[in-house]
């Protein structure tokens, strides 16, 4: 092997190893109610990512047990993971859900403790869940929401994400989750003006009742909004883990929405 072939490799797998794969997925009603197969089913699936988030942890019912054996199914696959979860959201109990977040512990280290996003507590039903990750050195600050159904107008709720990166002015965030709304909706302008990209344009999420003509996702739901100017997004997309079962109702089991990903390098 020559020495420009090898220096090539040597730089290919540094450029590599410098991305991240984040994976965002609203998994319904994560909860007790997931068995032991249906965990490990998500565990398998999301198990080649560095961070994952997650929406619609249920609040009560084994919510928060349900992560711990979650991370403790992923930690038996080879690498080593570990987990943050949220308080309840303060929205009414019929509403009220959880958050979390699990990362590799050799590809990303938590900073400080993440917390409930109290600011705009009383304009959003499930405020998001904020964690400041530190990868390669530099640092990204995760906001993982899950906004209020298409019928409530979730715009009344995102119109207020415009006002965070003035809050955390030191914090380069990073938006994730299920916002109920496509990218291409007007709330979004505000923060498209400041620099913000989505890493998915014009690509559905959520999962149709039974597919029609091939087509088995229903709306362009989940995203991820950051900062074009201090992160490159390599390449995004979604996994579609209802081909594994024989009918979209049993792959409504697991979840309503397929996972979302992105692959991304900090500048």
């Amino acid at each position: 092997m020559n020495k420009t072939y090898s220096l090539f490799l040597i730089l290919l797998c540094t450029s590599f190893y410098a991305q991240t794969r984040l994976l965002s997925w609203n998994i319904e009603n994560l909860g007790r109610s997931k068995s032991n197969l249906e965990l490990e089913f998500i565990a398998n699936t999301i198990k080649d990512y560095d961070i994952v988030a997650l929406q619609e942890v249920v609040a009560g019912d084994g919510g928060a047990q349900t992560i711990a054996q979650l991370a403790a199914e992923l930690n038996r696959k080879g690498s080593k993971w570990d987990y943050a979860i949220s308080d309840p959201t303060s929205s009414s109990a019929y509403k009220t859900e959880r958050y979390a977040y699990l990362w590799k512990t050799s590809r990303a280290r938590l900073k400080g403790r993440p917390w409930l996003e109290s600011k705009f507590q009383l304009e959003i039903d499930r405020e998001p869940y904020l964690a400041t990750f530190e990868i390669n050195q530099k640092e990204v600050t995760l906001v993982n929401f899950h906004a209020i159904t298409k019928s409530k107008q979730p715009e009344r709720e995102i119109k207020y994400f415009k006002y965070l990166p003035a809050q955390y002015p030191q914090l380069n965030l990073l938006f994730l989750g299920d916002f109920n709304c496509p990218q291409s909706h007007s709330v979004f302008t505000p923060l498209k003006k400041m620099g913000y990209d989505s890493a998915l344009k014009g690509q559905k999420t959520s999962l149709k009742k039974a597919c029609q003509h091939n087509a088995c996702l229903a709306s362009e739901f989940d995203n991820f909004f950051y900062l074009s100017n201090k992160t490159k997004v390599y390449e995004s997309g979604i996994l579609p883990f209802y081909t594994a079962f024989p009918s979209l109702k049993d792959a409504r089991k697991i979840s309503d929405h397929v996972p979302i990903w992105m692959t991304f390098e900090l500048k």
